[in-house]
């Protein structure tokens, strides 16, 4: 695929602050023939390259459970108008399947993911930086929400990795990393008048 140079938009964001929804708003407005989603959570590491076997214990909300170096190689990919086969991660058993995704590059790429401003490697990449926030009983609500309804976890195990894992790395990678942001936004694809100035600016920069 041949065209004018790609627009990179990261979206970070604590888990359940609304990256995803604001995501599917931009590409309901600009069209999917024009917008690659992009998930830094496609990269987590395949269990068994995790530094300890039990899913319990792992911190997936810390920069070393990502594969991020193999995620920046495929984003500068799509960004120079070539294909990348991502890998596909199965969370109900916290390991990457035999398939992979193939991912065709699109005039606007939105890398989305909790630690994608925290990253130098992705950053570099990006055109705008955008990070979504919300209150913290939103998140948790949200997180229990899809972790229990889509991936099969129980209310306890969301509820002790939130306090064990989650909202420290929260604090401590994810949070920080809105200095880096062009635009915070809050209450995520709720928000239409942010939406409005996302697809303004990507459609003048098309």
């Amino acid at each position: 695929m041949v065209s004018a140079k790609r627009v990179v938009i990261g979206i970070a964001g604590g888990s359940g602050s609304g990256k995803t929804t604001l995501c599917a708003r931009v590409i309901e407005r600009l069209g999917e023939e024009r917008v690659l989603l992009f998930q830094h959570d496609a990269y987590y590491f395949d269990l068994s390259r995790m530094p300890v076997p039990d899913p319990a214990r792992i911190n997936y909300d810390h920069p070393s459970s990502l594969e991020t170096e193999l995620c920046a190689a495929h984003l500068r990919e799509l960004q120079q108008g070539k294909s990348v086969a991502q890998p596909v991660y199965d969370f109900s058993t916290h390991r990457r399947t035999p398939e992979t995704r193939l991912l065709e590059p699109r005039p606007v790429i939105l890398v989305e993911g909790i630690l994608v401003l925290a990253e130098p490697a992705l950053r570099e990449y990006m055109d705008l930086k955008i990070f979504v926030d919300a209150d913290a009983d939103i998140r948790i609500l949200r997180r229990m929400e899809r972790d229990i309804g889509e991936r099969g976890r129980t209310l306890s195990s969301v509820r002790d990795q939130y306090y064990s894992t989650v909202r420290p790395s929260y604090e401590q990678f994810v949070a920080p990393s809105r200095r880096h942001a062009d635009l915070i936004i809050p209450h995520g694809g709720q928000n239409h008048a942010a939406v409005d100035v996302i697809a303004t600016y990507l459609e003048s920069r098309m």
